[in-house]
């Protein structure tokens, strides 16, 4: 006995609705974060270089963490206690990446320590190379002291801001508090200081 299926009408209609909902989350929701995303990194893509984790890695995670760290402020279901010191933390990792993708530590450093001294290039022919020239040092010792304060002032802060940021990262050790029927949930909430990109989601 040979069946046949009738390719009527309604059978084309059943099987249209079959595939449609096969790729109903893919049409609802894929694509649409998929232009959303398009558009909140659309700065980083713009001005992604392949050569340079300053315009690389470091812009994509900045643009990710405020994102996060907005939404979950707003729309984290987590209790306020852990939830706003995440927040605090993604916050505080976005804007030490900045720093760094700006690269503005002499200017940081000169905050502190004042401007260092400019002065317009002057070059002079240089004795032991004729035909070359080298540039004049028109600044004073004491200035030239200054500068080299300020340089070594912003290493400092650079050294001192990328440590901070990977702690926030890595989060703290879980050894330091011991998970255990005794530990309260006070101690453990006054313990956690919301660090720790594996702890961030909600």
């Amino acid at each position: 006995m040979k069946i046949e299926r009738k390719n009527t009408l309604i059978n084309k209609f059943k099987r249209v609705i079959y595939i449609g909902e096969q790729y109903w989350d893919t049409i609802r929701y894929d694509i649409p974060r998929f232009l959303k995303n398009l558009w909140l990194f659309r700065k980083d893509l713009y001005n992604y270089r392949w050569y340079s984790g300053q315009h690389a890695v470091l812009p994509f995670m900045k643009t990710a963490l405020m994102d996060m760290a907005s939404n979950t402020d707003v729309y984290g279901m987590e209790i306020e206690i852990s939830k706003s010191k995440k927040v605090m933390m993604m916050w505080r990792a976005a804007k030490l990446m900045e720093h760094f993708i700006e690269d503005n530590f002499v200017e940081l450093a000169e905050n502190e320590l004042g401007e260092i001294a400019h002065r317009d290039f002057e070059f002079e022919d240089a004795p032991d190379h004729p035909g070359y020239y080298q540039l004049v040092n028109n600044n004073t010792p004491e200035e030239d002291e200054h500068n080299t304060k300020v340089f070594a002032r912003a290493r400092e802060i650079e050294e001192s801001m990328w440590s901070e940021l990977w702690d926030i990262l890595k989060g703290q050790n879980p050894a330091e508090i011991k998970s255990s029927p005794e530990t309260t949930e006070k101690e453990y909430d006054d313990w956690y200081d919301g660090s720790g990109l594996r702890n961030w989601w909600d």
